[in-house]
């Protein structure tokens, strides 16, 4: 896609699906609400599709938020499009915020809800993570079996379906939340991971970069370990190799009350052995007067794990040929950076 599509609109979430081609995307409107789009022949037309949206649901009107606001039950934001693997065509899983997960069947031109998951005993422990209400942001899909799928909460955890979405179990086991009281700083319902990456290779390795942490994982998010990333643990993305289970890259932030690069210097951390050690990787990246925060989806690697893009919240796009050893900068003028794909 060479051209600017939807100047001037929040895009949310963007999905290339590598089964056929085309492009979605999410836009949050505002006023208007969310809207889903389609495009076909690399963004020179779009069509707009049913977006995600609550059903009707016994209660509703009653229905409050964690801290007991009441909340009509909307979609506030297409978060995460994600197409599941070659053996199902037309399907796709989008996260909202919200905390409702929804399935299409035929390529986005209708929704799912996903019941069981919002029905599950544990979610009434979910809460808003920087809004009112929680928000799936990550959805892993098993590249050979797509009933497999774990997604990320915030704040709610990791689950996971090992039956297309019919149930769900709880994970997380190793996780700590540090904003939590000391009695529940363990508690894997009330988790805020940031974002979930899969290595498609070995998709058991999920690393996990958390509101207080980082963390990986090798038996697809049922227990977690924690790893000391420098210079900071505190950040939104990760990216995983697809290739290569021992290989993630991390771009860290100071920290929650001060959300900007370490010394004002922004950094790739990049692990190539499983966490055992890291490097800090700064070549082509600004390293003075830098308040450049890199969001959970703005982080991305393309399918041979050599080429990565970032885009930062005061608009800069960086790419790497490399691995992450040098970056080039493609532009430092663009509104802020949401999500990023590389085809």
């Amino acid at each position: 896609m060479s051209q600017a599509s939807f100047v001037g609109d929040t895009v949310t979430a963007v999905c290339r699906d590598a089964r056929d081609g085309a492009i979605y995307a999410g836009q949050g409107l505002g006023h208007w609400g969310v809207k889903m789009q389609r495009s076909r022949d690399d963004g020179a037309t779009w069509e707009e599709l049913a977006a995600p949206a609550f059903p009707a649901i016994e209660g509703a009107e009653s229905h409050q938020t964690k801290d007991g606001k009441p909340w009509p039950m909307r979609v506030e934001q297409l978060w995460t499009i994600v197409a599941s693997n070659a053996s199902r065509p037309g399907e796709l899983w989008c996260g909202t915020v919200g905390g409702a997960l929804f399935r299409s069947r035929d390529h986005g031109a209708s929704w799912e809800f996903c019941r069981a998951l919002w029905e599950h005993p544990s979610r009434a422990e979910w809460f808003g993570g920087g809004a009112d209400v929680p928000a799936i942001h990550s959805v892993c899909v098993h590249p050979e079996d797509p009933d497999d799928v774990v997604v990320g909460v915030s704040c709610g955890g990791v689950w996971r379906t090992r039956d297309g979405g019919a149930s769900w179990t709880l994970g997380g086991k190793g996780m700590f939340a540090a904003f939590m009281p000391e009695a529940r700083k363990f508690d894997t319902a009330i988790q805020d991971p940031h974002r979930l990456a899969q290595c498609d290779a070995a998709p058991d390795r999920l690393w996990c970069q958390h509101h207080n942490g980082a963390f990986v994982s090798d038996d697809r998010g049922e227990t977690w370990r924690s790893i000391d990333v420098p210079p900071s643990v505190f950040g939104f993305a990760v990216a995983a190799h697809p290739r290569d289970a021992d290989t993630a890259w991390f771009v860290p932030a100071k920290k929650d009350e001060e959300r900007v690069p370490v010394d004002a210097a922004v950094v790739v951390t990049r692990t190539r052995d499983n966490a055992a050690s890291f490097e800090q990787l700064r070549e082509g990246l600004p390293q003075a007067f830098a308040y450049d925060i890199v969001l959970r989806h703005a982080l991305a690697v393309d399918a041979t794990g050599s080429q990565l893009a970032f885009g930062s919240s005061t608009g800069g796009l960086w790419v790497s040929e490399d691995g992450g050893d040098r970056w080039s900068m493609v532009d430092a003028r663009l509104p802020p950076v949401y999500t990023v794909a590389i085809d």
